[in-house]
């Protein structure tokens, strides 16, 4: 799978969830911003303007007239001629603790003539303590679990008959889905009691989307045959 199909598997997730979830359903930007943060554990650019509608309307991004921005008044003539897409925040490559560009989207960015911010990004606390956020608004996305957001992706896949976004999310298989820096933390029985992989899994059954998750690029094969081993038994349904 190339980073294009990563970001083409965010995008497409996105779009299910939105047209899935309730109007109003608050959980919806936490889910976004879960998919968003694993897109940034790969080599991606930024695509948030193939679906800024949904994120706009789910506030998960948050627009503004350039004008409004904090610094605007300061630096009216910086902002004024900005012509074209910029990330705002600047870097120094020689600082003694640059650790790379991965905070691009902390301090927004300008598509002319508009100010985005996404939420929980710096821009976005000084947007809500200007007053310019009210409410639900002003309230940071809950850090959601990346297996619980794939579940709900795959619960709602499988009412669009798109059972191939299921078979890619089950893929990426216990150690990427429930992972971190040391790998996953569960074993065999603590998987298996958790809703979200129960349920998970349980749609990839009804829905025979196996054989299109092996087939990814990003399948783990099942070395072992040892059913205590985690990822024989995620390939063994």
């Amino acid at each position: 799978m190339s980073m294009h199909e990563i970001e083409d598997l965010v995008a497409d997730s996105v779009r299910v969830l939105d047209g899935h979830a309730e109007p109003d359903d608050p959980r919806v930007r936490d889910w976004f911003a879960a998919l968003y943060g694993f897109q940034s554990g790969y080599d991606c650019s930024f695509t948030h303007f193939r679906v800024m509608d949904i994120l706009l309307r789910r506030g998960h991004t948050y627009r503004f007239p350039v004008g409004r921005h904090p610094d605007y008044a300061e630096r009216p003539a910086y902002f004024d001629s900005l012509a074209g897409f910029t990330g705002l925040r600047t870097f120094d490559e020689d600082a003694p603790g640059f650790e790379g560009y991965e905070s691009w989207l902390e301090d927004g960015y300008v598509e002319p003539p508009f100010l985005y911010c996404d939420a929980g990004t710096a821009l976005w606390r000084r947007m809500a303590a200007a007053g310019e956020l009210h409410g639900p608004d002003a309230v940071p996305p809950r850090r959601t679990r990346l297996i619980e957001v794939v579940r709900e992706v795959a619960v709602a896949a499988e009412g669009q008959r798109d059972h191939e976004l299921i078979g890619l999310w089950y893929a990426f298989g216990c150690a990427t889905l429930l992972g971190g820096p040391a790998g996953c933390p569960f074993d065999v029985a603590e998987l298996a009691g958790m809703p979200a992989v129960r349920d998970l899994r349980a749609v990839v059954r009804r829905t025979g989307a196996l054989p299109l998750a092996q087939r990814s690029p990003y399948a783990v094969p099942a070395e072992s045959a040892d059913r205590d081993d985690l990822e024989t038994w995620w390939w063994e349904l």
